[in-house]
C-alpha cells in the first residue's frame, strides 16, 4: 500500500474534488520551498504532473515558463489510486493540455497480504459484509480499534467509503461502498 503523508494525502484529495483533477491552489499554510519540494516529490512517484496552463479558462498556474505561459499541476491516475478512487478520465484531461507524452505508467497501489487491514478490506468487500462481532473475531482487535481502522485507515487514508445497515437477523453490517 502507498504511504503518504498528511499534506501528500491533503493535495490528492483536494485536486480529485476539482474540475479536470487540477491539484492547485495547494493549502494556503504550504508555502515556499515547503511546496517546492513537496510537489516535486509527488511529480517523482508519478502522482501530480505539470502541464500547460490553459490561462483563457483562468486554471491556476504552478510556475511561469516565460513568453506568458506557464504550467500547472494535475492529479495523475497513480495519485488517484494513491488515495483509493479508481481513476476515470485523467487521460482525456491529460491529454488536452497537452502532456499525453509524458503521462507516468500507472502504479497500482499494492495491499500487503495477510495483514489485518487487507482482512479487514476483504471482510467489508464481501456480498454479506461483516458485522462487528465476525470482524473482533477474525482479526482480534477491539470493536473500537476496528471502527478506527474502518475510519481512519480505509476511509480518509485510502478513500473507501464504508457503510453500515441493520440487518434484522445479524445486526449492523458494514461494507465498502461500490463507486457509483
Amino acid at each position: 500500500m502507498t504511504k503518504l503523508t498528511n499534506t501528500q494525502t491533503i493535495i490528492l484529495t483536494a485536486g480529485a474534488q476539482r474540475r479536470d483533477y487540477i491539484a492547485l491552489p495547494l493549502p494556503k499554510w504550504l508555502a515556499g520551498a515547503a511546496a517546492k519540494m513537496a510537489v516535486t516529490k509527488m511529480i517523482d512517484h508519478g502522482w501530480l504532473q505539470e502541464v500547460d496552463a490553459n490561462l483563457r479558462r483562468g486554471e491556476p498556474l504552478w510556475r511561469e515558463t516565460g513568453d506568458g505561459h506557464g504550467t500547472t499541476l494535475v492529479v495523475t491516475e497513480a495519485g488517484l489510486l494513491a488515495i483509493g478512487i479508481e481513476p476515470v478520465a485523467v487521460k482525456t484531461i491529460v491529454a488536452s493540455h497537452g502532456g499525453a507524452s509524458a503521462q507516468p505508467e500507472v502504479k497500482h497501489p499494492n495491499l500487503r497480504r495477510g495483514t489485518k487491514q487487507a482482512l479487514l478490506i476483504t471482510m467489508l468487500r464481501r456480498a454479506e459484509g461483516a458485522t462487528m462481532p465476525e470482524i473482533v473475531a477474525a482479526i482480534g482487535w477491539q470493536a473500537h480499534s476496528a471502527r478506527g481502522a474502518m475510519s481512519g485507515a480505509l476511509g480518509k487514508k485510502l478513500g473507501l467509503v464504508v457503510v453500515s445497515a441493520r440487518d434484522d437477523a445479524r445486526g449492523r453490517v458494514y461494507r465498502i461502498a461500490l463507486p457509483a
